[in-house]
């Protein structure tokens, strides 16, 4: 889609209402149907359109997706709606009012904020990204909050807005791009235009080496249903090098204290697994401090204790078995318990879960779930399932 003008003229908009829902197997059969009243490359671009808000659906709401307008990066880069408007929270409970958004792509933080009653400035140089950001504000009734503008970044004064959000991108032809400086615009440029603003958030990869932070930064990674969305560095908070994870749905933040790494320890009856936020932000001591706990290895980021103890930053496990790495005494026990279904999870091992089911080769009615991994240095297999709070009276 190279093109966006055709799509947003009645025909076009018609098409669109027509081919809402195709499934790829009829693709074929409805474009030469509808190839027969209407030039081709709209019928093309119609259901390339179409296809793309089915998979938005997974980031945005459904109801926002068939109205919004896509690009392929734009869906693969753009940000998940739920993180978007914890952030367009988090400014406004510091009392922004409006934002510079700078590299705004498609629009979906733009649209996070505009819906939080933020007047927003929202810029790409990329002129179909920014037709198709405006076309979204327009969808979806953001007009007078959302201003769109094609232009280099670099170039855009942002002197009258109370904060800046910069999403540089992160992707070349070649793939995902782990140097900050390689991001466009490279982080030390973000940086220097966060500096300027009273407030300001830039997103970057979760990734990021913590060295990289600025000391004045707040950096704060985020998970949504379990997995790891991105970081962010937040200036302007009043907590200029404080450290968070943040879980969504919730939101629920765990804050860094400064704890020193926990020591090792033998394995006790529960294994809890951190949240992949609460890893990243390198946080696993505050967990461990919170369930009593130890590390099973000082390398590992898994959490042993004797006891359980709930918490929202860490998932428990109950370990019924602790054996050497031994693919043929796993596959035994496996067979005495009648597992048919198992779960492998590994961290700090070199095999891959399918390969150990192919080679187990599980059977029977019961579920199990197994950790590959180190204790204390020797690779060890853990052996048990979710943990369930103990029944009351």
């Amino acid at each position: 889609m190279n093109d966006l003008a055709p799509l947003l003229t009645p025909e076009g908009r018609a098409l669109l209402e027509e081919v809402r829902g195709t499934a790829p197997a009829d693709e074929l059969a409805v474009a030469t149907r509808l190839r027969r009243d209407h030039p081709a490359d709209l019928v093309s671009a119609a259901l390339g359109q179409a296809r793309l808000r089915q998979r938005a659906a997974a980031k945005f709401a459904a109801a926002d997706a068939e109205r919004m307008f896509f690009t392929p990066n734009g869906v693969e880069q753009s940000t998940r709606a739920s993180v978007a408007a914890y952030r367009a929270r988090r400014l406004t409970d510091l009392g922004v009012t409006s934002v510079a958004d700078l590299c705004c792509g498609i629009g979906g933080d733009a649209i996070a904020l505009a819906r939080a009653g933020i007047r927003v400035l929202a810029v790409d140089r990329d002129p179909l990204t920014a037709a198709v950001a405006r076309a979204n504000a327009e969808a979806l009734g953001l007009t007078d909050l959302m201003e769109v503008r094609e232009a280099d970044v670099t170039e855009v004064d942002t002197a009258g807005y109370d904060a800046v959000f910069v999403d540089p991108a992160r992707r070349s032809g070649r793939g995902r791009i782990f140097d900050p400086e390689a991001y466009s615009p490279p982080l030390s440029w973000a940086v220097a235009a966060a500096r300027r603003a009273p407030h300001a958030a830039l997103k970057i990869a979760p990734g990021i080496p913590h060295e990289a932070v600025p000391p004045e930064a707040e950096a704060e990674w985020i998970s949504d249903g379990g997995d790891v969305k991105e970081a962010v560095l937040w200036f302007g908070t009043g907590a200029p090098g404080a450290v968070r994870a943040t879980l969504l749905p919730g939101p629920r933040t765990l804050l860094g204290r400064g704890l020193p790494d926990p020591e090792v320890r033998p394995v006790g009856r529960y294994l809890y697994e951190p949240d992949g936020a609460v890893i990243r932000a390198h946080l696993v001591a505050e967990v461990a401090e919170e369930v009593a706990g130890g590390l099973l290895d000082a390398t590992i980021a898994y959490v042993t204790a004797d006891e359980l103890h709930p918490t929202p930053y860490a998932t428990p496990y109950e370990i019924t078995d602790q054996l050497p790495f031994n693919l043929k005494k796993l596959k035994a026990l496996l067979r005495e318990r009648e597992v048919g279904t198992l779960t492998v999870k590994k961290r700090g091992s070199a095999v891959e879960p399918e390969e150990l089911r192919r080679k187990v080769k599980p059977q029977g009615p019961n579920a199990a779930t197994v950790f590959l991994t180190r204790v204390a240095g020797a690779p060890t297999m853990l052996v048990g399932g979710p943990a369930r709070p103990p029944e009351g009276p």
